[in-house]
């Protein structure tokens, strides 16, 4: 079995910024949340090396294009990508796109920390597409996505394919034949959010002597 290939940012050639695509390694510093929090992806993740392991790495210079290909896992932070085949490529302004295949009959899987509290994002597709650029994330075929209260399952969704905006701070859940859910439908578990208000109770009655003994007045 032929050794794996590892690799950082740094250690693959930089292209020149005449190209119109260049090619570093690819950044999934995606933001996953629900229930409209104001908590967002790890921000330390960005500033974070990024170490990727693989069967094998492909790199063309004139294309400007990077291919990792075989049991493929990705680092960066509290960020884990894992698939198949991982493409890669930087736009002329600087933004990282990616696209993560999975094995025939796997899921491709993406995890990372939010910020400033106890949870994670996970979610898992046939295919998952990055767009550095516009910040968005999308997980494409039999995708699913669940967000984590510590080592608790909170919410989870399952689509065929489910987009998420970062810089909206929103997403969508489309339902079709690559769905997982009977009948090709968008399936939802929703968690209450903490501190969500409960009716009001009426107070417990309170016990007093009778007065009467078997319906006769004392």
């Amino acid at each position: 079995m032929p050794s794996r290939a590892a690799a950082r940012i740094g250690d693959l050639p930089v292209p020149t910024p005449t190209h119109p695509l260049s090619v570093l390694a690819l950044l999934l510093a995606a933001a996953l949340a629900f229930g409209g929090s104001a908590a967002h992806a790890e921000r330390a993740d960005r500033n974070k090396p990024m170490n990727v392991e693989a069967d094998a790495l492909r790199y063309d210079d004139l294309k400007q294009t990077s291919v990792f290909t075989g049991r493929v896992v990705i680092t960066k932070g509290t960020i884990v990508i894992r698939g198949a085949r991982v493409d890669v490529r930087q736009d002329a302004e600087g933004y990282q796109h990616g696209l993560v295949t999975a094995e025939p009959g796997k899921l491709a899987f993406y995890r990372q920390k939010r910020e400033g509290v106890d949870e994670f994002i996970e979610g898992e597709a046939q295919t998952i597409e990055y767009d550095g650029k516009a910040d968005r994330v999308k997980f494409i075929k039999r995708a699913e996505l669940r967000r984590y209260r510590g080592a608790t399952l909170s919410d989870e969704m399952v689509g065929s394919v489910i987009a998420y905006d970062n810089g909206n701070d929103t997403f969508s859940v489309d339902g079709g034949p690559a769905s997982a859910a009977a009948g090709g439908r968008v399936r939802a578990v929703l968690a209450p959010r903490a501190g969500a208000s409960a009716p009001a109770s009426a107070p417990p009655a309170r016990l007093r002597p009778s007065t009467t003994l078997d319906g006769v007045k004392k």
